[in-house]
């Protein structure tokens, strides 16, 4: 017979990660969400990170402050109960989740490319060139 468990698949799963501390639903299971690899090649960033589940038009991706944020979003049925019987464990995930990279000042929306395929969100982030300021010299005043 199955049965809820108030623990995971073994008695330590989610010792560190108690949903209660963290705000989330007991149900919900987003230690695999979002999972991210950047690579730096000589002028851009590759950002690929892993969606699945989600469709193009629940991703959202801004430039806030400097920072690349990618938020995703999805919502399945929500009731416990329908007419063919009663959920006794949800895992998939339901709700919004987000990630955020320092980017720089300079980066602007219209320099960054993307594209979702396969449940896979490719983003290409130009690298801006550094800005070497000119020392100027200073002299000391000589009185006499």
């Amino acid at each position: 017979m199955l049965m809820p468990s108030i623990f995971g698949e073994t008695l330590l799963d989610d010792f560190f990660g108690f949903p209660t501390l963290e705000g989330r639903k007991a149900t919900s299971n987003t230690n695999g969400l979002m999972q991210t690899d950047i690579k730096e090649k000589a002028n851009e960033y590759c950002v690929t990170m892993n969606l699945p589940g989600f469709k193009k038009e629940d991703i959202k991706g801004e430039i806030k402050d400097g920072y690349l944020v990618i938020t995703a979003s999805t919502n399945t049925e929500n009731e416990d109960k329908d007419e063919d019987g009663k959920y006794i464990r949800r895992e998939r995930y339901s709700g919004t989740c987000s990630r955020s990279f320092y980017v720089g000042e300079d980066v602007k929306e219209d320099d960054i490319k993307a594209k979702f395929e396969d449940g896979t969100l490719k983003v290409v982030i130009p690298k801006k060139e550094e800005k070497h300021e000119v020392e100027q010299a200073k002299y000391i005043a000589i009185e006499g």
